[in-house]
């Protein structure tokens, strides 16, 4: 199944490293058909082209709209060579046929990132290059298709390689792609004029990277996505599967922080983190809260990481690092360890919106965004927490919001003293959030604590007052909310209600 590239059709967005493509046809006495730019591109060149409007009769017609959308062109294409009635039509209409068809679609995704005009965005709604794409991809058995730039590398290799030859399973292999090029595409487009809102789940992710596996060494696992968007990596071993979901997890928990911050992350919990006045400061209250699981853990921060704090940190084993940036002489003691990941966030938007798998369909939900300030208090004791008490709570907040629930966090100075995860009650996941602290010396006197929803009963405020928990932060929301107030009002806590629950499951 090896056939000769006799002839080419160019229609392009990009034309970066198209020169060398253009180079090699010419070499090889391709006949080339092109269109518009791309044309006064190829011919710039010194390389000859046939215009598309020549091999059609027909200009480009309806400001650029139609160009390649003629039977001349579709049918050189579509065409099967062996197919006597085919040759029979295309001989009779003098259509010539086309072996090799190269497109790079106007860039929908990206106009719509930086522009509102609604005229310009339908503009970028690219017709005929995505016809070509479908008509090559279908016609796979004689033509090969080239969908984005991106392959514009490895098709001049192909070309060079093997004389303008290719074979079945290669052009198989680019149809398959082309097709994950045109659904993506109308996918993009599909979101747009929905707006987003998911009338119907349509997400074409066309970037995949194979992981070392899943969760388990025996699950395989693939990520779509553009990781070197958000980050770059300085450092390290391949990231993997629990990686990706760790740094996830401690990218949407940084961001909920303004002052100097550092997060240490384990399972995507935070197991310690403090704000400071620097950062070598907060590192080290963040390690306090449990220097056990910080072991083997993620390490988030909001500030460059200097010279003092990287020899503090460099001190524990730890699997990811992840900073704004970092000094010189940081990075050489961070990088002392081979397999160390050290990553460069990069300013970017967190997704708005979350995707999980369930019963064979996806869920689709809103990114919980939403951070508590002290205008969104509702206090409902008579005793209302001063300044420094307010200031805890809301970190705490922030933390309860973003640990798997059923989730207790227990702040004091702005940092983490302990915490009880995932736990099916919410007594027990203050039992844990309290042994956890005394086993690492905490004093839990003038300790504040937060719930990620509202306490059914008064049981854990008692629990916690006896260990010297002295405020409180919660939704509310119970039928029993009063008979909490009332135990907060005889005992003196101040306790605050937001009206918003943050579950995490």
């Amino acid at each position: 199944m090896q056939k000769k590239i006799q002839s080419a059709l160019i229609s392009v967005y990009h034309k970066d490293g198209l020169d060398v493509i253009v180079k090699s046809l010419d070499k090889y006495g391709v006949k080339i058909y092109s269109t518009g730019g791309t044309w006064d591109f190829i011919t710039s060149l010194g390389i000859e082209a046939v215009k598309i409007e020549d091999l059609t009769g027909y200009p480009s017609i309806l400001d650029g709209r139609v160009k390649t959308l003629h039977p001349k062109v579709f049918g050189g294409i579509l065409s099967v060579r062996d197919n006597v009635k085919h040759q029979e039509e295309t001989e009779k209409y003098e259509i010539p046929a086309i072996d090799l068809v190269i497109v790079d679609l106007y860039p929908f995704e990206k106009t719509i990132e930086n522009e509102t005009d609604e005229d310009v965005i339908i503009e970028k709604i690219d017709i005929g290059g995505i016809s070509l794409i479908r008509a090559a991809a279908k016609n796979y058995n004689d033509v090969l298709v080239i969908s984005h730039m991106g392959q514009y590398h490895d098709l001049h290799s192909l070309l060079e390689e093997n004389k303008c030859h290719t074979d079945l399973e290669t052009r198989r292999h680019y149809a398959r792609e082309s097709f994950g090029v045109s659904s993506g595409y109308d996918s993009a487009i599909f979101n747009w004029f929905d707006n987003n809102n998911y009338s119907e789940f349509k997400v074409s992710k066309n970037r995949s990277t194979v992981l070392r596996y899943g969760e388990n060494p025996h699950q395989k696992a693939l990520y779509f996505g553009d990781f070197d968007n958000m980050f770059t990596k300085l450092h390290g071993k391949e990231i993997s599967y629990n990686n990706l979901l760790d740094i996830d997890a401690a990218v949407n928990l940084i961001s909920e922080f303004e002052d100097i911050t550092c997060a240490i992350l384990k399972h995507n919990n935070a197991c310690g983190i403090a704000s400071r006045e620097t950062l070598v400061q907060a590192w080290k209250d963040a390690l306090s809260a449990d220097p056990v699981s910080a072991y083997g853990g993620i390490i988030i921060v909001n500030k460059i990481i200097d010279h003092e704090t990287a020899e503090e940190i460099n001190k524990i084993f730890f699997e990811i690092i992840i900073a704004p940036d970092y000094t010189k002489d940081a990075l050489e003691i961070l990088q002392q360890k081979k397999n160390r990941i050290i990553l460069v966030q990069k300013p970017s938007k967190i997704q708005s919106t979350i995707y999980r798998t369930v019963l064979n369909g996806v869920l689709v939900q809103d990114r919980d965004a939403k951070i508590e300030t002290k205008k969104d208090l509702n206090y409902v004791t008579d005793l209302k927490p001063n300044d420094a008490q307010i200031a805890d709570l809301l970190f705490a907040n922030k933390l309860v919001k973003n640990t798997k629930s059923n989730a207790i966090v227990l702040v004091k100075n702005s940092q983490l003293l302990a915490s009880g995860t995932g736990q099916t009650s919410r007594v027990d996941a203050l039992k844990q959030a309290i042994e956890k602290a005394k086993s690492f010396g905490f004093d839990l006197h003038d300790a504040v604590m937060a719930s990620d929803a509202f306490f059914p009963f008064s049981d854990s405020i008692e629990i916690a007052y006896k260990e010297g928990i002295n405020c409180v932060i919660q939704p509310g929301g119970s039928i029993r909310d009063e008979d909490t107030i009332k135990f907060c009002n005889e005992h003196k806590i101040p306790m605050v209600f937001t009206g918003i629950r943050h579950f995490k499951h």
